[in-house]
C-alpha cells in the first residue's frame, strides 16, 4: 500500500506549483487567481529509497519498483467553505478521501501574486482551514444525531458522537480516544481527524532561515509538524538530471530537498513502515503500517499469502548489505524463520513461505 495525501490551502497559495514539483509534471495549472483548481489534480510520486538501490544491485534483479505516495491538489477554500462558498462543497469531499492533508500556507511577500483576503497572515489562513473543516465535521455529527438517523446508530456510537460534539463546539478539533473510535469517526467522514503536516511555502533568500511568518506559524501551532520549503525552486529541480540537481542545490546551500523532508514527514505521520522482497527477477519496497504482523505483511502482496501463510524468512537490509545476498545471510546465521506472529520491521527484507 502507498498513502494519499491532501494538499489544501487558500487560494494562491502555491498548491499546484508544489504539486508539480512533487509529481515531477506539469499538469496542474498555476496561475495568479483564486480556483485555478478546480477539480484535483492527482499524481502517484515513487518514494526513492537508497535501501532498495542497493538490494537491486547485490541481487542482480531485473526489475526495480519502489513503494509509492499519491499527491492531490485539492481547489482551494475560502472562509464559508463548510456552507458552499468558493468550491466548498467539492472542496470538502475530496479531502474526505485523503488519509492525509498538508496545510500549505504562504509565507513570502509578492506583489506580483495576489492573496484572497489582501494581507499575508499564515497563522489566519491556517485557522480559516480549521474553523472550514470544524464546521463540517459539526454538521456531519449533528445530521447523524437527528431523531430520523440516531436510531439507526449504536449506543456507543452515539455516545461517541455526542463527547466530539461538545469538543467541535468549543473550537476543537476531533481526537480519537482508541482505533475503533478512529474508524467509525473516519468511516462517517470527520475531516479533522485526519494527520495533518503544515508546510510554509517561503521565498528563496528567506529558505536557509526562519521569517517572521514561518515563526509566527510555529508560534501558534507548537503541536503541529511544520516543514519549510520553497515550491518554486522544488519545481525548477524537479527538472533536472541528477548532477544538475546536486550542482543547483550546493549553489543555492540546500542540503535536502523539501519534498524528501515531505515524505519522510509523511510516513512519521501516518506511522508507516517499508519491507523488502529481492531476487533475481525483481526489487520491490512495500509499505505496510507500524506493527503489522507477517502474514498482513504477505497479504500486500497478495491476498492468498495472507490466507497461506506458513512462514517468513527475514533478514534486515543491513545485514543483507554486509553478507550481499540471503544465501551468505543464512550460512552466517543473520536469516531468521518467523511466524505468524512476528512484527515486522522497516528495512526488513522478506521471503515468503505460504501453501499452494
Amino acid at each position: 500500500m502507498g498513502f494519499k495525501c491532501g494538499i489544501v490551502g487558500l487560494p494562491n497559495v502555491g498548491k499546484s506549483t508544489l504539486f508539480n514539483a512533487l509529481t515531477a509534471s506539469k499538469n496542474a495549472e498555476a496561475a495568479n487567481f483564486p480556483f485555478c483548481t478546480i477539480d484535483p489534480n492527482i499524481g502517484i510520486v515513487d518514494v526513492v529509497d537508497e535501501r532498495l538501490d542497493k538490494l537491486t544491485l547485490l541481487s542482480k534483479s531485473k526489475k526495480k519498483i519502489y513503494t509509492n505516495i499519491t499527491f492531490v491538489d485539492i481547489a482551494g477554500l475560502v472562509k464559508g467553505a463548510s456552507k458552499g462558498e468558493g468550491l466548498g462543497n467539492k472542496f470538502l469531499s475530496h479531502i474526505r478521501e485523503v488519509d492525509a492533508i498538508i496545510h500549505l500556507v504562504r509565507c513570502f511577500d509578492s506583489e506580483k501574486i495576489t492573496h484572497v483576503n489582501s494581507k499575508i497572515n499564515p497563522a489566519d489562513d491556517l485557522e480559516t482551514i480549521k474553523t472550514e473543516i470544524i464546521l463540517s465535521d459539526l454538521d456531519i455529527i449533528q445530521k447523524k444525531l437527528e431523531k430520523s438517523k440516531k436510531k439507526l446508530l449504536k449506543d456507543k456510537e452515539i455516545n461517541i458522537l455526542e463527547d466530539k460534539l461538545k469538543n467541535l463546539s468549543n473550537g476543537n478539533e476531533v481526537k480519537a480516544s482508541n482505533l475503533e473510535e478512529e474508524k467509525f469517526l473516519n468511516s462517517i467522514g470527520i475531516l479533522s481527524i485526519k494527520p495533518k503536516i503544515i508546510v510554509c511555502n517561503m521565498d528563496e533568500n528567506s529558505l536557509s532561515s526562519e521569517n517572521d511568518y514561518t515563526k509566527l506559524v510555529k508560534e501558534k501551532n507548537p503541536k503541529e509538524k511544520v516543514i519549510n520549503i520553497c515550491a518554486d525552486i522544488e519545481d525548477q529541480l524537479s527538472g533536472l538530471d541528477k548532477n544538475e540537481k546536486e550542482v543547483f542545490m550546493k549553489d543555492i546551500g540546500l542540503n535536502k530537498t523539501g519534498i524528501n523532508k515531505l515524505i519522510k514527514e509523511g510516513y512519521d505521520l501516518l506511522k508507516l513502515d517499508t519491507f523488502f522482497t529481492s531476487g533475481p527477477e525483481e526489487s520491490r519496497a512495500w509499505t505496510i503500517k507500524k506493527n503489522t504482523t507477517a502474514p498482513r505483511a504477505a497479504g500486500t502482496i497478495h491476498t492468498d499469502f495472507e490466507k497461506n501463510f506458513i512462514r517468513a524468512e527475514a533478514v534486515t537490509c543491513e545485514d543483507f548489505f554486509k553478507y550481499g545476498s540471503a544465501e551468505k545471510c543464512k550460512e552466517n546465521g543473520k536469516l531468521r524463520i518467523e511466524g505468524k506472529d512476528y512484527i515486522v520491521k522497516d528495512g526488513d527484507v522478506l521471503y515468503f513461505r505460504v501453501n499452494p
